[in-house]
């Protein structure tokens, strides 16, 4: 598993724009469409709100890659 660590430097990140932030996609549009395949998960839950709500402390998971946020 491959492990990455987001700095968060706001109360939180959209979790697509997370997914592009982190690199793991190209544009907030396929993060979105990560998000609805159901292959994102936040804090071991299946996350399908292309928008929810990401803040420091939480994981999240697609395929092999954990993100960790942390702030800043």
């Amino acid at each position: 598993m491959t492990h990455l660590e987001f700095e968060l430097d706001r109360d939180y990140v959209e979790l697509n724009q997370l997914l592009k932030l982190t690199g793991l996609c190209d544009s907030g549009g396929q993060g979105k469409q990560i998000v609805a395949s159901g292959a994102v998960y936040v804090d071991g839950q299946q996350e399908l709100r292309k928008t929810c709500k990401i803040h420091a402390g939480q994981i999240v998971q697609i395929d092999d890659v954990e993100i960790r946020v942390v702030a800043v």
